[in-house]
């Protein structure tokens, strides 16, 4: 049995792959930069623009958005995606090149990372539409409540849960784009460095 754990590894084209590893890497890397400021910006928002009593009138439910742990591990997968950039250089320099097992550990952490972000995220949306579905439902069929001082938030909507929804689909996107470089990584990674063809001669 081969040890790959050791053993050199010779990948086909080091510096394509390099470039595979890095270009993909900036994308999702500044790509989930813009997507996480949104929702950010919309805790801060809540946090620092909205008085307490807005918040609860307006019904978002920020506590199980923090609480569910999507916006840690989309933080997390933002510094992953940029850890692929440095592994791009280390795969380029022969010197530096780090095993196939260690490459394909790194991948591996990335698709774990961003499936529990995809499964944060489809949760937090079922719930959030789960919501507006029982809300519309209570709601007579010749409109939509508004909130007012002193309602009940939870039979009301507002715009604020449009923009929770919004930046619960922006999350899942870019979870969904980590899981698919990742993927595309890891079966360049684990195609053999020669063809059979060649290795039989």
């Amino acid at each position: 049995m081969t040890n790959h754990t050791t053993a050199e590894w010779q990948p086909k084209n080091p510096a394509r792959l390099a470039g595979q590893f890095s270009w993909l890497g900036w994308i999702g890397f500044w790509t989930q930069l813009v997507l996480i400021a949104i929702p950010i910006a919309l805790l801060i928002y809540v946090l620092v623009v909205s008085s307490p009593e807005s918040v609860q009138r307006k019904g978002i439910n920020l506590g199980n958005y923090l609480s569910y742990g999507s916006l840690v591990v989309m933080a997390f997968t933002t510094f992953w995606l940029f850890r692929y950039t440095r592994v791009a250089k280390r795969i380029e320099d022969p010197q530096l090149r780090p095993t196939q097992a260690s490459v394909q550990r790194t991948l591996w952490i990335g698709l774990w990372a961003g499936f529990l972000g995809v499964f944060f995220s489809m949760l937090l949306m079922m719930s959030a539409v789960g919501r507006i579905f029982f809300v519309l439902m209570a709601t007579p069929q010749t409109g939509v409540p508004l909130a007012t001082v002193g309602g009940d938030p939870s039979s009301t909507l507002s715009a604020i849960d449009a923009v929770s929804l919004s930046a619960l689909l922006l999350t899942l996107t870019a979870e969904l784009m980590v899981l698919a470089f990742s993927l595309w990584l890891l079966f360049r990674v684990t195609r053999p460095a020669v063809e059979p063809e060649a290795a039989a001669e």
